[in-house]
C-alpha cells in the first residue's frame, strides 16, 4: 500500500499514484530521467509534458518532480488525472440514514459505487463525498452499477474495517428481487449451489465445473402471466451472482445487457433498467451494537401485459 496521498482531493477523487519499479544497482534502468519514465508508463491521453510544466506530479512529500531528475528506483509519484467526458446519470440518491458513522443510501439504477473506467464523476461515492463534504467516505461494500438498492457507506477511515468486516465475514442479512420469466415446470423455493467464474477480458461470468463457491436461495413471490418477482438470497457474493444463477435457471433477469446474451447498450441509454433491487439489508451494528435494518424503496418494473 502507498503511503499517504501528499495530494487534496480534487472534485471527490483521490489522486492516483505510480511507483517506480525497484532496479539492480548494477543494471541499467530503461529510463534515463523521470520524464521518461512518466511518458512510458502513463497511457496518451495523459498530458505527461504540460502536466510536469504546471507542477502536477509530486513526491511522497509533496514536491513537483520537474522530470529532468534522473531515473529513480522505488519512488512514488502522485498526480490527478484528467477526467474525460461522462454522460451524467439522471437518477437521484436517496438518503435512508446518516450518522457520524456511517451513511446509507438507496442507490438508483445506472449509477455505479466507485469510480471504475469510464465512471468516475457518475457514482454514489464521488457524488456523495462533493455533496457531504466527507473525503474519507467509502463503501462497505458494492452494488452493481445496473443494480438498484440498499447501500452503506463508512464517514470515516477509522470506521471503515469494522462496517466492512461485517460484509466480508457474511454477518449481514442481504435480501434481493428480481422479475424476471416464469417456469412453471420449476420448483421453488430452490436452492442453486455451483461455481462461478469471471475470467479476464470477458464481460459475462459463467457456472464452470468444479468445487462450489457460490450459493443463492431463490423464492417465488408472486406471478403475472408470463413474468414473475423473485426473492433473493445470496448466501456468497461471487461477481454476478444472481444475475448469473438466475440465467443458468432459463430466467434472466429482465433488462440484464449481459445474461445470457451481451448487448450493446450505449452509456447514456437508461431505457431499460436491470430489473434487480437490493431489498433489504439487516446487521447488527458493529460498535455499539444496535440493529440496523434498511429497505429500497425502488419498484420493479413489470411489462407492459403483466402490470
Amino acid at each position: 500500500m502507498p503511503p499517504r496521498s501528499p495530494l487534496p482531493q480534487r472534485q471527490g477523487l483521490d489522486a492516483a499514484w505510480l511507483r517506480t519499479p525497484d532496479n539492480d544497482p548494477d543494471a541499467h534502468a530503461p529510463w534515463a530521467t523521470m520524464r521518461d519514465y512518466l511518458l512510458d508508463r502513463l497511457p496518451a491521453v495523459v498530458p505527461v509534458p504540460q502536466m510536469l510544466a504546471a507542477g502536477e506530479f509530486v513526491d511522497r512529500s509533496g514536491r513537483p518532480w520537474s522530470g529532468e531528475e534522473p531515473y529513480r528506483p522505488n519512488a512514488f509519484v502522485w498526480f490527478h488525472r484528467p477526467l474525460a467526458p461522462e454522460p451524467f446519470v439522471p437518477f437521484a440518491l436517496e438518503m435512508l440514514d446518516s450518522d457520524a458513522r456511517v451513511v446509507v443510501v438507496d442507490k438508483p439504477h445506472f449509477l455505479a459505487t466507485t469510480p471504475r473506467g469510464a465512471h468516475v464523476r457518475e457514482t454514489v461515492l464521488v457524488r456523495l463525498r462533493v455533496s457531504l463534504g466527507l473525503p474519507e467516505l467509502a463503501p462497505a461494500h458494492r452494488l452493481d452499477r445496473l443494480t438498484a438498492g440498499v447501500l452503506v457507506l463508512t464517514t470515516e477511515r477509522n470506521h471503515r474495517a469494522a462496517y466492512a468486516g461485517l460484509f466480508q465475514s457474511r454477518a449481514v442479512r442481504k435480501t434481493y428481487e428480481a422479475l424476471a420469466p416464469f417456469d412453471p415446470e420449476l420448483e421453488f423455493p430452490r436452492r442453486v449451489i455451483g461455481r462461478i467464474e469471471k475470467r479476464r477480458g470477458s464481460l459475462q461470468a459463467a457456472v464452470v465445473a468444479g468445487e462450489p463457491n457460490a450459493e443463492t436461495l431463490i423464492e417465488l413471490v408472486e406471478t403475472r402471466g408470463r413474468y414473475a418477482r423473485y426473492r433473493l438470497t445470496p448466501i456468497t457474493g461471487k461477481t454476478h451472482q444472481l444475475r448469473v444463477h438466475l440465467a443458468a435457471l432459463g430466467l434472466p433477469i429482465l433488462g440484464d445487457p449481459l445474461y445470457p446474451t451481451v448487448l450493446d447498450i450505449g452509456p447514456d441509454d437508461f431505457s431499460s433498467p436491470l430489473q434487480l433491487v437490493a431489498r433489504r439489508l439487516r446487521f447488527t451494528d458493529p460498535i455499539d451494537q444496535t440493529p440496523r435494518d434498511y429497505t429500497s424503496r425502488f419498484a420493479l418494473e413489470w411489462p407492459g401485459a403483466a402490470r
